[in-house]
């Protein structure tokens, strides 16, 4: 699919057939295109639990306040990261360039990062959603849909993921083949009242 109609075709789907499973091919490639999304200083601290056992969905459904998607969909992703990861062998980030500029990177990394808890917390949810929005693409131009969720309890789905303590949840997103199409647009403000000019007025 042409990068442009998927942008546009791309909704949120509510209801999937839970018939129509995603191949293993698929998926494969969907996530080969997810882990080319950008991270600040190459850090790709987002982490995903691929739910596939029927009791954990379950589980994870409870957590979700019982929306249908959570079980229908072929495939469903919880999008986390470790707010740690700029800490945690950083050189491994930078292991295609020569020794010099790594050094440099590291120590520009770990400068930037230490001792900003917030930043650290703001980075991996940045990362999280560039990351979700390169998998709802690529679903979507494998032929299938997605619903990106942020409509649970985080503790409990923290506790049914075993979600480590440095690491936080971005979003929930199932994968899978619409039983039902995604609603009218609810209406898109137009692009002057969103876009500024060097400044806001």
């Amino acid at each position: 699919m042409e990068l442009f109609t998927a942008i546009e075709q791309r909704r949120a789907v509510k209801h999937f057939d839970s018939g129509e499973q995603m191949s293993e091919r698929d998926f494969q490639k969907m996530m080969e295109a997810v882990l080319l999304s950008p991270t600040s200083y190459n850090i790709q601290h987002w982490r995903f639990v691929r739910v596939s056992n029927a009791e954990v969905r379950e589980q994870v459904g409870e957590a979700a306040w019982g929306q249908p998607q959570v079980t229908e969909a072929s495939e469903l992703l919880v999008l986390c990261a470790d707010t740690q990861a700029w800490a945690k062998q950083p050189e491994r980030y930078w292991q295609n360039v020569d020794a010099k500029a790594q050094g440099v990177l590291v120590d520009m990394l770990a400068s930037f990062y230490h001792g900003k808890d917030q930043l650290q917390r703001d980075e991996a949810m940045r990362s999280c959603g560039m990351a979700a929005q390169t998998l709802m693409l690529a679903a979507k131009g494998l032929g299938y849909d997605t619903c990106p969720m942020i409509g649970f309890d985080a503790g409990q789905l923290a506790e049914v993921i075993n979600l480590p303590q440095d690491h936080v949840i971005g979003m929930i997103i199932a994968i899978g083949k619409a039983a039902k199409p995604a609603g009218v647009r609810g209406g898109q403000l137009a692009i002057h009242q969103v876009l500024m000019q060097n400044h806001f007025v």
